[in-house]
């Protein structure tokens, strides 16, 4: 049967419209908001989970990629539509659109729609907050949870709470000898998003078909000279000491 979806999502940011336009076009843009390491290039946006042809690109005002249909009619495909405010700043809007092909959809989409709710706040904020500097992505995970309550309760003790994070909280956390304070700038049932001084933390559960999916860790770090594999194995270490 499959499900065919379209999702909007809009905004008004300080940045300016170049900004915005580096975030959303270019790769270090998107590695400064979004997951993993990410190339825009020969036509192509090459994010972690595959190559998205660029279907419009009008500088300053549209940036639209999606792969072709696979064989059983599953595609994504993101458009990011861009306009100067008066008086400053910038109005963003982003439609997601796809298919989820097979009877089981509802799953994976209600994971999608929580996973996308927040990176599209990722970029709010890193345009708000940080927009004009380029982070290094870092994407660490725990071995497969079984107990999400659980969980999602050891993430907040670790990160100074009593209980796991909401929108909004202040926390604290030990990383690499260091105390890190920042502000819970979003979260849901599946993610939490964490803005420091330096730094947008994110906690992602991962979606697996029966469950049994990772907790990952989807950072992106605007400090200079940060080693990516050092951080990785930092972060690798920490979830294990937190989820037991």
């Amino acid at each position: 049967m499959g499900y065919e979806f379209s999702q909007e999502d809009r905004a008004d940011v300080n940045a300016t419209i170049d900004e915005v336009w580096t975030a959303i076009a270019t790769g270090p843009g998107i590695d400064s908001w979004f997951m993993g390491k990410n190339e825009v290039a020969d036509g192509v946006v090459r994010l972690i989970f595959g190559d998205q042809p660029v279907r419009v690109s009008e500088p300053g005002h549209r940036f639209a990629y999606g792969e072709d249909p696979e064989p059983d009619g599953r595609f994504i495909a993101f458009d990011f539509m861009i306009e100067g405010r008066a008086g400053g700043g910038t109005s963003l809007r982003m439609v997601t659109s796809g298919f989820l092909p097979g009877d089981d959809w509802a799953d994976e989409f209600d994971a999608m729609t929580k996973g996308g709710a927040l990176y599209f706040r990722t970029l709010v904020e890193y345009l708000n907050r940080f927009a004009g500097r380029t982070a290094t992505p870092v994407t660490a995970s725990s071995a497969p949870v079984t107990d999400w309550p659980a969980a999602w309760e050891a993430i907040g003790r670790a990160l100074g709470l009593s209980g796991r994070p909401q929108t909004g909280d202040s926390v604290a956390f030990s990383i690499d000898g260091r105390t890190v304070e920042g502000t819970v700038f979003f979260a849901n049932e599946h993610t939490a998003g964490i803005r420091s001084g330096d730094a947008i933390y994110r906690f992602v559960m991962g979606f697996r078909p029966g469950g049994g999916g990772p907790m990952f860790a989807m950072h992106n770090l605007f400090a200079p000279g940060v080693d990516a594999g050092g951080a990785e194995k930092q972060w690798s270490d920490w979830l294990t000491r937190v989820i037991t």
